[in-house]
């Protein structure tokens, strides 16, 4: 049985998105355009914060995969702590309009999966110290 986390609802809700919701943004670079590094995305995506939990959501481990293709464009997958969550059909516009914003960057696709389910132990050691679970 797992301890109770008020930061998270019952995993058997039904998902306020379907599986393989998608959020696009941004724009084709220009052909020889210097591309955004990981560095960059990360810290974009760690100005995004989940508005019930004072945590970004990298840090609470919300993205499982950052991928840049050759052109610049990114694909992001990201979860959300619990499906029913009432940001779920927003917060991955706002990841996409985070990343979008970076130089460097060009189409945005935010992802939502469910795959596998979100649990605490995905945080950060620094997102369980600001949660005190750590």
């Amino acid at each position: 049985m797992q301890p109770y986390n008020p930061y998270m609802m019952a995993m058997d809700d039904d998902p306020a998105v379907e599986e393989g919701f998608t959020a696009t943004r941004g724009a084709p670079l220009a052909d020889g355009a210097e591309h955004a590094t990981e560095e960059d995305v990360v810290k974009a995506l760690q100005s995004v914060y989940d508005p019930e939990i004072p945590v970004n959501i990298y840090d609470l481990g919300l993205i499982y995969e950052i991928n840049q293709k050759q052109t610049g464009d990114l694909h992001v997958k990201m979860t959300l702590t619990a499906p029913a969550c009432p940001v779920a059909g927003e917060l991955p516009g706002e990841v996409a309009d985070a990343v979008a914003a970076v130089p460097g960057v060009g189409e945005v696709e935010v992802e939502m999966t469910w795959t596998p389910p979100w649990n605490p132990g995905m945080m950060s050691e620094d997102a369980k110290i600001a949660l005190d679970m750590g």
